[in-house]
């Protein structure tokens, strides 16, 4: 039995079934952590959510923020963008609730015991060890599964606050840690998001650094699984730390790693470039 994380589809459904041959993936001995940005972007947004669906019994997932742009665009929230062509394809499908609902009971952060081992869609907040971070994520959840839902999609999208507030209520409190969990990339010594830049690490805007060098990340021994930072590659050099997203939707990679003994195994997405 191996488990596998595997970076952002973003409806890439080839090469998501060139990975699953590649690993050998057996549903029932093997298990798959996804992270994040199921849809969009990507030439399949339909056919990968349909495919994720169908393995939901063997594989856990975490919320990116491509996928509560799909959640909020079918609320009838979120701005109209002419990229959203894909989206519209699975809110205009037939089996559109079916797939929907589901989506929406994903979490923002999941721990695997088994490998001391947080998945989230952008990473962890420095500020937050890694019993906090869950327990900010099971807020989000269970405003997600509440009749708050709609006020919670309503008021999503933004870049303020910038920064954690323990006397943050409602929609502020929700946003900035969705914002955390799902857009982070890079942060200043307070913790407050820089979330306009998205080049590589050394790009980063004055003041501000990769979220991941911050001096006091709480995170502790803690293995961090994430994606959403296409510019990485992939490649990062800290031991607790595994960047998935590789890139495929601009012609990179797709990654999957296998947790038990850290392999890499990718399949190649250059037709996308």
């Amino acid at each position: 039995m191996s488990t596998y994380a595997i970076g952002d589809l973003q409806g890439c459904l080839e090469s998501f079934e060139c990975l699953l041959e590649k690993i050998e993936f057996t549903p029932g001995q093997d298990r798959l952590l996804l992270a994040g940005d199921l849809v969009a972007r990507g030439p399949d947004s339909l056919g990968t959510l349909r495919r994720v669906y169908a393995l939901r019994d063997h594989l856990d997932c975490v919320l990116g923020n491509h996928d509560l742009h799909l959640l909020a665009l079918a609320r009838g929230f979120g701005p109209q963008k002419k990229k959203d062509t894909d989206l519209r394809a699975i809110i205009d499908a037939p089996d559109a609730e079916e797939l929907l609902h589901w989506l929406q009971q994903q979490p923002l952060a999941h721990f695997s015991t088994q490998f001391n081992a947080l998945l989230t869609h952008a990473g962890l907040s420095p500020l937050w060890d890694v019993k906090t971070a869950l327990a900010r994520a099971n807020e989000i959840a269970a405003v997600l599964q509440s009749t708050d839902a709609a006020l919670f999609f309503e008021n999503m999208y933004g870049n303020t606050p910038t920064g954690w507030d323990d006397h943050l209520t409602g929609p502020d409190r929700w946003r900035v840690i969705t914002n955390y969990f799902t857009r982070m990339r890079f942060i200043n010594l307070a913790g407050e998001l820089e979330l306009n830049s998205k080049g590589e690490t050394d790009k980063a805007p004055d003041g501000y650094m990769p979220w991941f060098e911050h001096p006091n990340r709480l995170s502790g021994d803690t293995l961090l699984l994430f994606g959403h930072w296409a510019a990485l590659g992939g490649d990062i050099t800290t031991p607790t730390l595994e960047a998935l997203d590789s890139g495929c939707v601009w012609g990179g990679t797709l990654t999957a790693l296998r947790l038990e003994d850290r392999q890499r195994i990718t399949c190649d997405c250059a037709h996308l470039a």
